[in-house]
C-alpha cells in the first residue's frame, strides 16, 4: 500500500480495520470528529481496543503510556 492511498479512508475506516486484525494489540485513542487543519478548542476522543485485551488490560496500556509521557516528556 503506497501512503497516498490512506488519504481515500476515513479515521473510522483505517481504526475499524485496525480493530478487525487479530494480530493487533493495543489501544487507538482518535478524535471522534476528523479534524482538519489547526486544533481549536476541545476535542472528544475514543478509545478502542478489540477483543486481544480485556478492559483491565486495556486500562493497564494506557496508565503505562500516560507514565512514560509523564516521565520522558513533561
Amino acid at each position: 500500500m503506497q501512503v497516498s492511498d490512506l488519504t481515500f479512508f476515513t479515521t473510522k475506516e483505517l481504526v475499524d480495520e485496525l480493530m478487525r486484525r487479530s494480530t493487533f494489540l493495543g489501544v487507538v485513542v482518535h478524535s471522534e470528529d476528523e479534524m482538519r487543519g489547526e486544533w481549536k478548542g476541545d476535542r472528544m476522543f475514543s478509545v478502542r481496543f478489540n477483543s486481544n485485551l480485556d478492559t483491565n488490560g486495556a486500562s493497564r496500556l494506557l496508565d503505562t503510556i500516560a507514565e512514560y509521557i509523564d516521565l520522558n516528556h513533561g
